[in-house]
């Protein structure tokens, strides 16, 4: 004689909210397509006797018994037979769209949309870093100064040169910057400029103007008046509308340029460039990393997020030293 609660449970209707537990019916479907507790519970990375809690949990919901023991072997009752095509279509589905929506989202490179100069000399000089830490990952690097707008599918994420107000984007601060006098050490020779900032004076200058230029980006006047000298120079020189060209001028000696440490580290490092006086001077400006809300939980712009993160945090340690400039080339600042 059936109880009243056995009968609540046959008219109870399937919804949404009153579906049995997705667990319980996945090990049904891996219990039915085995015919046992054993190798169903290898397949999900359980015990057998998980297998067997979540069997007798779905078959008290259900008021019926889906399996029995025949002679040893484990075989459906007619209610099991009746509920396995249906739940097997059903995971198999389930499966089937994971497995194109992990593909899709590994598959397509992420755009990036960055600013020439950081592309050049801060971005891809580490694209081999990237490749290490993120085998799979494809990256399109997109220079460009133009707005990007992320909703309409421009780019997946944007690399920015800027005060970081982007409302209505997820935005991670990335690290600050700083400018300073740079030049070849050839061109600090001919011109003695070492240690001798009063030798400005009649030295040819490299100035940035354009997209990438800041207004809290000093000048080589409000530069001088920063250090407490007090000439006052001439607007004349080269003027370059991205801050990588004043850095490819004064490589290749062409005057002594105001370079933001930043996309200049790597040829400070080696030498090639150097900063023959002076201390660098941050600007309000910073670098940071953007994306809506909806890419930031793909999983590839995710995967390239924390690179960056971590990228920024080795930085970080860096400007833990002491913030002199070492002649020898290595230039560091204090974080903010």
């Amino acid at each position: 004689m059936s109880t009243v609660a056995d009968s609540r449970k046959k008219t109870i209707q399937p919804t949404l909210a009153r579906l049995p537990p997705l667990t319980s019916l996945r090990t049904f479907v891996a219990t039915a397509r085995h015919l046992n507790f054993i190798r169903a519970a290898d397949e999900l990375h359980v015990t057998s006797a998980a297998v067997g809690q979540q069997i007798r949990l779905l078959e008290e919901y259900l008021g019926k018994p889906l399996f029995h023991r025949t002679r040893g072997q484990l075989q459906l009752t007619p209610a099991g037979q009746a509920l396995m095509p249906g739940l097997t279509d059903a995971f198999d589905a389930v499966l089937s769209t994971m497995t194109q929506f992990a593909a899709s989202d590994h598959d397509m490179p992420i755009r990036v949309s960055v600013a020439p100069s950081f592309a050049s000399k801060w971005l891809i000089p580490r694209l081999d870093a990237l490749r290490r830490a993120a085998p799979a990952l494809q990256v399109l690097v997109e220079a460009s100064t133009q707005l990007t707008d992320l909703d309409t599918g421009d780019a997946d994420c944007v690399i920015r040169y800027s005060s970081g107000a982007y409302p209505g984007l997820v935005v991670d601060h990335l690290f600050s910057e700083a400018v300073l006098p740079v030049c070849s050490p050839e061109f600090a020779d001919k011109h003695s400029l070492w240690a001798r900032p009063h030798a400005i004076e009649g030295v040819p200058l490299l100035h940035e103007d354009g997209a990438e230029h800041d207004h809290s980006c000093p000048d080589w006047n409000a530069w001088l008046r920063t250090e407490g000298l007090a000439y006052r120079l001439p607007q004349d020189g080269f003027r370059l509308n991205q801050s990588s060209l004043v850095l490819d001028a004064a490589l290749a000696g062409q005057g002594l340029g105001l370079g933001k440490m930043r996309l200049a580290e790597a040829e400070l490092k080696s030498g090639r460039l150097v900063s023959p006086f002076g201390d660098p001077q941050p600007v309000r400006f910073s670098y940071f990393f953007a994306s809506t809300s909806h890419k930031s939980r793909l999983m590839r712009v995710d995967l390239f997020r924390s690179w960056l993160q971590a990228e920024a945090r080795a930085l970080s340690a860096i400007e833990a030293l002491p913030d002199r400039i070492a002649r020898s080339g290595l230039t560091i600042i204090a974080a903010e």
